[in-house]
């Protein structure tokens, strides 16, 4: 079975509240990614037509601030199908409410695993590609595994090489003292 992306696109908008804010009065990361984690749920959930878990976050990256008051949109669709998992893109944006302005806060990649009803991993529905952009889209999702398995099997405890690295680290903010 294969279905298109459209199909299981989520868009939620909440408007930001003081009790949000960290101490500086803009929002804090961490309502963020839970609305996030919500989000890529949501997506992932309804593609499979199954409960689904967070396997990983690649990378958030916080743009801009979010300021209390503003308006709150993330969307989510999902990028990548592999045999259990999917790869479910985010974007977050904020809209001032008073002048219109929106700001891209920031875009994220969750990798979601679809459960059945005993807790085992679940066959998910392919991805029917239908656009440039999701053939782009999913290309980018097997090169980011690609480059994340590479970077845990390089630092893996077995395998790592510190003299490879000692000269880069000596240019960096730290003192090597090793006893």
């Amino acid at each position: 079975m294969f279905k298109h992306a459209k199909e299981s696109q989520v868009s939620i908008t909440e408007l930001m509240l003081p009790s949000h804010s960290n101490f500086s009065g803009k929002i804090h990361g961490g309502h963020i990614l839970n609305l996030m984690d919500q989000i890529a749920f949501a997506c992932a959930s309804k593609h499979s037509n199954h409960y689904c878990v967070t396997a990983s976050v690649n990378r958030v990256d916080f743009l801009n601030p979010i300021e209390v008051g503003e308006l709150v949109t993330l969307k989510a669709s999902v990028n990548y199908t592999g045999r259990t998992s999917m790869v479910v893109g985010l974007r977050v944006e904020s809209e001032n409410i008073r002048t219109g302005e929106i700001k891209h806060c920031n875009s994220s990649y969750f990798t979601m695993v679809a459960k059945d009803e005993n807790g085992k991993n679940a066959k998910v529905p392919g991805l029917i590609l239908d656009t440039e952009q999701s053939v782009r889209r999913f290309a980018r999702s097997i090169a980011r595994q690609e480059q994340a398995r590479k970077r845990s099997t390089k630092f893996n405890a077995s395998a790592f090489k510190m003299e490879e690295h000692l000269e880069f680290i000596e240019t960096q903010n730290a003192k090597i003292e090793l006893h």
